[in-house]
């Protein structure tokens, strides 16, 4: 393994655990509760554990990525409707 694959590889692993971290940490107010989405979350990471090709790597942390933002437009919605509902009468 050359210098530079070994760079990537750690920026890889680098931003494999960045988005578990992250998405972990948007799983705390997932509506199933966070015990669902940690479980559902560490299955999908186990499940493509010994993936080696850094192109399908790619596109997983981009599907991970997508799941994020996914979650973020969740939770602003909920919050959304909740600011809607106290100030506005149905």
């Amino acid at each position: 393994m050359t210098q530079l694959q070994q760079l990537a590889s750690v920026n890889m692993k680098f931003a494999v655990k960045t988005l578990y971290k992250n998405l972990i940490f948007l799983g705390r107010e997932y509506p199933k509760g966070e015990k669902y989405f940690r479980d559902r979350c560490h299955q999908a990471f186990m499940k493509n554990k010994d993936m080696t090709d850094p192109e399908k790597i790619k596109e997983l942390i981009g599907r991970g990525e997508y799941v994020m933002k996914e979650l973020e437009a969740l939770y602003m919605l909920r919050k959304y409707r909740a600011l809607k509902k106290r100030y506005y009468a149905e």
